[in-house]
């Protein structure tokens, strides 16, 4: 009798490219790299190495210095690593010289987002803007090796030898598929206009923050709701709205997409309809992972995005999760005596213009506080929509 073997599908492998520059730590490096490889992981891509290289601003022709691009190169070919993903963007050309010299995928940072993000998206809203924001970045790249394209439309365009006219071909298809996905996109927000003006007396908060920070955990832990909660990068693609009762007082919160560095220009603009959640609420809670070792700078970040996102400041809540998970280091930069209290962390942190408070979602700590904070600014909207309520 014949044994049947069954083999897992074997992972695909990666190397990671960076550049350094004299604005940039070697621990920030570091933590960029972390990052990049958590994006891979997410991906479901094994990364076998990372390369890093000193220069003020990318080489033109291959985004690397020649010596550093032989030195890739010779891991790639001894290791038969499958992808080469970059920390930053690259031009066509780069991404064409660096296909032909390195002899397999590469990738960029933004399509590593670009590709996670149509892996989770899940509502026809949020496939629709990905792969429409995927087309727009994939079109002025093509190459004769490109092979991105075999899960749209089975392959065409991906044979070996395939030359520049399977290219233009590409190039039409490709066009033709951004004006459908247009066309479809404009009937799905005309939905969703319709959907929020039905929410118009409604008073909506949303959370906000850097992905991963623990955005969904605390939406389930705040409405008690079946939410996604992963420990992945952008484990929340499609914005979950729900209804909160706070001592009597309803509102919607809504748990919307993380921010994260470069996030692609594309994908922000293709990810309008999702993002009015953030632009139309009333109060944003932004969440922050202050047991990262940046969170300073994943704060910044997030508070750009939302200024390009918004024009304007909202009222903002800081909740600061994961006070559970703060280290040593965390106490000794802060000066704070072990065992860190609330009181300490609030004398440390509340030198600021928005209300802050101090959580750990995962272990249900301080949620009560977070309530009355929440209650504070939502009661003031909402009776000002129904000022009968307070007589």
């Amino acid at each position: 009798m014949k044994k049947t073997i069954q083999t897992a599908a074997k992972k695909e492998s990666a190397v990671l490219v960076a550049l350094v520059n004299k604005q940039q730590t070697k621990l920030q490096v570091r933590e960029y790299l972390d990052e990049l490889e958590f994006l891979a992981a997410t991906l479901g891509v094994d990364v076998k190495h990372s390369f890093t290289q000193k220069l003020e601003k990318p080489d033109l022709r291959t985004f690397v210095g020649k010596g550093k691009l032989e030195e890739i190169k010779a891991l790639v070919v001894s290791e038969e690593i499958d992808k080469v993903i970059f920390d930053d963007d690259l031009s066509p050309s780069q991404l064409r010289n660096l296909e032909k010299i390195l002899k397999c995928k590469i990738y960029d940072r933004s399509l590593l987002i670009l590709d996670i993000f149509l892996k989770r998206a899940q509502t026809s809203r949020a496939k629709t803007q990905v792969e429409l924001a995927r087309y727009q970045y994939l079109l002025p790249r093509l190459t004769r090796m490109w092979t991105h394209l075999e899960r749209q439309r089975g392959g065409i365009g991906t044979r070996g030898g395939a030359g520049e006219k399977e290219i233009e071909t590409d190039r039409r298809i490709i066009r033709s598929q951004i004006n459908v996905l247009r066309k479809k996109l404009d009937k799905i927000e005309k939905q969703q206009v319709t959907q929020r003006k039905s929410r118009q007396n409604r008073v909506r908060v949303a959370l906000v923050g850097y992905t991963n920070v623990g955005k969904s955990t605390l939406m389930r832990v705040l409405t008690k709701a079946n939410v996604l909660v992963e420990d992945k990068l952008f484990a929340t693609v499609d914005s979950t709205v729900r209804k909160m009762v706070v001592h009597s007082v309803p509102f919607l919160i809504s748990d919307t997409v993380g921010f994260i560095r470069k996030l692609p220009h594309h994908l922000i603009e293709s990810f309008k309809s999702t993002l009015d959640e953030i632009r139309e609420s009333d109060i944003l809670l932004h969440v922050i992972d202050i047991s990262h070792p940046s969170f300073e700078e994943q704060t910044e970040i997030v508070n750009k995005t939302l200024l390009e996102i918004c024009g304007e400041d909202k009222a903002t809540v800081l909740v600061y999760n994961k006070i559970d998970r703060i280290n040593g280091q965390f106490q000794e930069r802060y000066e704070l005596e072990p065992p860190v209290s609330l009181d300490q962390l609030k004398a440390t942190f509340m030198n600021s213009e928005s209300d802050t408070v101090f959580v750990s979602a995962r272990a249900k700590q301080n949620i009560e506080e977070l309530r009355e904070v929440i209650y504070d600014k939502v009661a003031k909207k909402h009776f000002s929509i129904y000022p009968n309520y307070l007589n």
